[in-house]
């Protein structure tokens, strides 16, 4: 509770009234002389709420908004065109910012749940042609967004988007970045060639805690009660989701600690990739003087220094695949031929080139929007809308989907897993009251 105390007297300057603490209701107890046709106290209404309060009766009144312990106040008569104090304006404004960047930010994750779907499903699709050739497909992409990138970045820097500053920028960070993405591919590909895919999707939940705690540790950030709860609801909804009805506990077991361990480190890479990309935004605001740092910086310099530890890595990358190194010219020829759906080597190639462009035009997509929603919101809520879009890519893989055939069956707990996601996520964006929004205001 909050109480407003002022005194007024005849004809002495009104100073900024300070905020102490006093219990409810809100009344203002007006000097009559000072304030002619008020009589009685005046019940204030919040109209923002918990910040600024305007009184329920007509006439000549004061308006109050509480913020930081202080209050600004006006005085003037309802309609009268008088203009209201600097503080007020300062309120009302950062309230409608505030709403614009959320309305942005939810904007930005529904995009991103899109192309998330789409990422996932074109994926499948593409390695229809490309079956044999999925280590091509995984390279043909991280070529494409070095060319792709890189030649964005070039016009935007001739448009006078980027600036020199941006460009300037120590490059370590890139560095990170890249090494952080080529390890996450490594492990992530070890792991995976020995893992079921049904016990994969629950393993990639360990994401969000990495996230979580990661954020905590380097950004300082701290999270109220029901952000845990709704985070842990997400996880668990989308593992109810995926493994009703796969037997991925017993994949699981299989497969044994050390590959389920590794896979989890796979996803504790990438969520520190997305966490360091997050640190850079952050650190180009303080040091660009307020700007920001535009994506493509960051996207292209990351892509660069990732296709570079790919290349010292592809030795044992290429092993992984089943592709022995000295063979490798021959099965990224091979893989080339398929690709372009050309040659003797295209039977059993329908649908290329057009399902493998197709993913790698989407890929790039989602990555730059899912870049764009890190910069405006933060790594969690970025990992959020990812992992939202896991549920909805099961569900559109039972549809009749070209190249693919039968279409999958629902998973039995498919509707009880997205309950549960949904509740979680709206318990995470869900801001509780910051307490009571009333207060007594006071004259004496």
């Amino acid at each position: 509770m909050s109480l407003i105390c002022r005194r007024i007297d005849a004809g002495a300057p009104i100073h900024r009234p300070e905020l102490v603490d006093s219990p409810s209701p809100i009344s203002l107890l007006p000097n009559l002389g000072r304030f002619p046709g008020v009589r009685g106290p005046i019940v204030l209404r919040s109209v923002l709420p918990g910040r600024i309060w305007q009184p329920e009766s007509p006439g000549r009144c004061l308006s109050f908004i509480v913020r930081d312990r202080r209050a600004a106040w006006r005085i003037g008569s309802r309609g009268d065109g008088a203009e209201p104090e600097a503080a007020e304006e300062e309120e009302e404004e950062r309230l409608c910012e505030k709403k614009k960047r959320n309305g942005k930010v939810a904007a930005a994750a529904a995009v991103t749940v899109v192309l998330g779907v789409g990422n996932r499903v074109l994926y499948k699709l593409a390695l229809v042609p490309l079956k044999h050739y999925p280590f091509f497909l995984a390279q043909l992409a991280t070529l494409g967004y070095v060319m792709v990138y890189f030649s964005i970045l070039h016009f935007r820097y001739h448009a006078g988007i980027v600036t020199d500053e941006m460009l300037s920028m120590p490059k370590t960070k890139y560095l990170a970045v890249g090494l952080l993405e080529a390890l996450a591919a490594a492990s992530g590909m070890a792991a995976g060639a020995i893992l079921s895919g049904a016990s994969i999707p629950i393993l990639s939940q360990t994401f969000l805690v990495w996230q979580l705690l990661l954020s905590i540790i380097f950004l300082g950030r701290r999270y109220r009660f029901n952000q845990l709860l709704g985070c842990s609801l997400v996880a668990i909804g989308v593992i109810i989701t995926v493994a009703s009805g796969s037997g991925a506990g017993q994949s699981l077991k299989e497969a044994g600690f050390f590959w389920t361990l590794l896979m989890i480190i796979s996803f504790m890479f990438q969520a520190a990739d997305t966490v360091l990309k997050e640190i850079i935004f952050l650190d180009a605001a303080q040091k660009l003087k307020g700007g920001s740092m535009d994506l493509f910086v960051v996207n292209s310099y990351g892509s660069a220094f990732q296709a570079l530890f790919i290349c010292l890595l592809l030795p044992f990358l290429s092993k992984l695949w089943g592709v022995p190194f000295n063979q490798l010219p021959n099965y990224l020829k091979d893989g080339a031929a398929c690709f372009l759906n050309i040659g003797s080597l295209s039977s059993g190639c329908d649908g290329a080139p057009l399902l493998p462009l197709l993913f790698v035009l989407v890929n790039m997509a989602f990555n730059i929007s899912l870049l764009h929603l890190l910069k405006i919101s933060s790594a969690v809520v970025s990992c959020l809308a990812t992992t939202f879009s896991v549920p909805l890519s099961v569900y559109v893989f039972t549809l009749p989907l070209p190249y693919i055939g039968i279409a999958s069956s629902l998973p039995a707990g498919f509707v009880m897993g997205v309950t549960i996601l949904v509740i979680g996520m709206l318990l995470y964006t869900w801001t509780p009251p910051d307490g009571t929004t009333t207060s007594t205001v006071a004259l004496s």
